[in-house]
């Protein structure tokens, strides 16, 4: 018998599953199963360990309804990011997802060599072996109830495939809207690169600026990448202040291969995401870079993980933030190593700047270490701006409140430069500049 739902659980029922015939059937069986993974699973509460910082008491989930009606007309056909600009993606390949469906701008290039770049209906369709090597295998619907409504009910997707060899030379651009109020949207990201192949992929998530009423968003990402293959994903999120945020993202490294995975957050009310580098070949690398700021009253929490699950492995993490009002961040991170990994190499720092009295930070590393042939580090800290470095610049005749500007992009630039193309780390800046109320 299904467990019932809490009260303050969505209302959602199976029949709102998209598992018609005219869905592929790969799809159809993960979104059955999902269901019962919903079912199955508690909703998270400040009791779990994962969750013990990050309330969901004042989120009312019973009047949140999945989207419905005639949805094309509420989409424009182009939209630009906030960060990526249209000049940024006139003559790219892009994605757009939405409620309304995904729409696909891809090069003649791009098809020539083979890669695979679609809606996931679509790839379902006509690459159904594909898609089985990477839906479900690397984020479970049972790794959480969100990652289980999410599987459940996501309808749209983007699905990209590069074939061995190939190196994609011009990044692959996403932009995922969350248009309505009161509304879930639940978005899939499949990428598979497969031995010696490279890509670059950039997405933005984003929502009208001024909503009165909340919306949900909420993505599972799941990323393969292949023997001696390169993936730079930067994934960027600027939600309305009116939006609750939630995310399983996780990415296998095969030997030798390499991941760069860049996350800059602006917006949202509440954001709960659950990021994890899986390292399982010998020689795979994985470093993961991370820039937020946030003010007013809002809740950004980030659980990170790097697995090293096998010998000769390197992770590199570098989480940075900066806090203003009421705000509040929690950052859980945690470095695994197996028994038999050995000879490897694992770092980890959060650093955090408060710049309110009000503001809240809550930064806590972790190690797991199941053998002592390894060098893991880990650190934190969280402070204010710098009254030495800040008298400097006064002396100098800079104006206090340019001066304190100066500091917190001196802070954040090693995030900011971390970015393939320059103009997204210098947008990503201009945004948080805009917000920043120095007194």
């Amino acid at each position: 018998m299904a467990r019932k739902q809490p009260e303050k659980g969505f209302t959602f029922s199976r029949d709102m599953i998209a598992v018609s015939e005219e869905v592929p059937a790969i799809l159809r069986e993960h979104r059955s199963k999902a269901w019962q993974a919903y079912q199955d699973l508690p909703f998270p509460t400040m009791k779990d360990e994962a969750w013990r910082r990050t309330s969901l008491s004042n989120i009312n989930f019973g009047a949140i309804q999945l989207p419905n009606g005639n949805l094309s007309a509420a989409i424009p056909k182009k939209i630009s990011g906030r960060i990526l600009s249209e000049n940024l993606l006139s003559k790219r390949s892009t994605a757009l997802l939405s409620p309304a469906g995904v729409e696909i701008n891809q090069s003649a290039q791009l098809k020539k060599i083979g890669v695979v770049f679609s809606s996931l209906v679509e790839a379902a369709e006509k690459h159904p072996e594909l898609i089985a090597k990477v839906l479900g295998q690397i984020v479970s619907p049972l790794d959480g109830k969100f990652a289980a409504v999410t599987s459940a009910f996501a309808e749209q997707g983007v699905f990209i495939y590069v074939p061995k060899g190939v190196d994609v030379e011009d990044p692959i651009f996403g932009i995922t809207f969350t248009p309505w109020e009161n509304t879930a949207h639940f978005f899939q990201t499949l990428i598979y690169l497969e031995e010696g192949s490279s890509l670059t992929y950039i997405q933005e998530s984003l929502s009208p600026e001024k909503q009165t009423h909340p919306s949900l968003a909420g993505e599972n990402v799941e990323i393969f990448v292949g023997k001696n293959a390169r993936l730079k994903i930067a994934e960027l999120q600027t939600y309305g202040d009116m939006v609750w945020s939630f995310g399983h993202k996780k990415a296998l490294v095969e030997r030798d291969g390499y991941l760069e995975w860049k996350i800059g957050a602006l917006g949202s009310s509440l954001s709960k995401h659950f990021i994890t580098v899986d390292l399982i070949g010998q020689g795979a690398e994985g470093r993961v870079s991370g820039a937020f700021f946030a003010d007013q009253k809002q809740h950004l929490s980030y659980n990170t993980l790097q697995r090293h699950l096998a010998p000769r492995t390197t992770s590199d993490l570098l989480f940075k933030g900066a806090l203003a009002g009421e705000s509040r961040s929690v950052w859980r991170g945690m470095i695994y190593v197996a028994p038999g990994a050995r000879h490897i190499d694992g770092y980890q720092a959060n650093r955090n700047l408060l710049l309110n009295r009000d503001a809240r930070s809550d930064s806590i590393p972790g190690l797991e270490i199941l053998n002592n042939d390894v060098r893991c580090t880990h650190g934190s800290t969280v402070g204010k701006i710098d009254q030495e470095q800040l008298f400097y610049l006064l002396s100098r005749g800079i104006p206090r409140k340019e001066a304190e500007q100066l500091i917190i992009q001196g802070f954040f630039d090693d995030i900011f430069s971390r970015f393939s193309i320059p103009e997204v780390g210098e947008r990503l800046w201009q945004s948080i500049k805009s917000r920043l109320a120095i007194d």
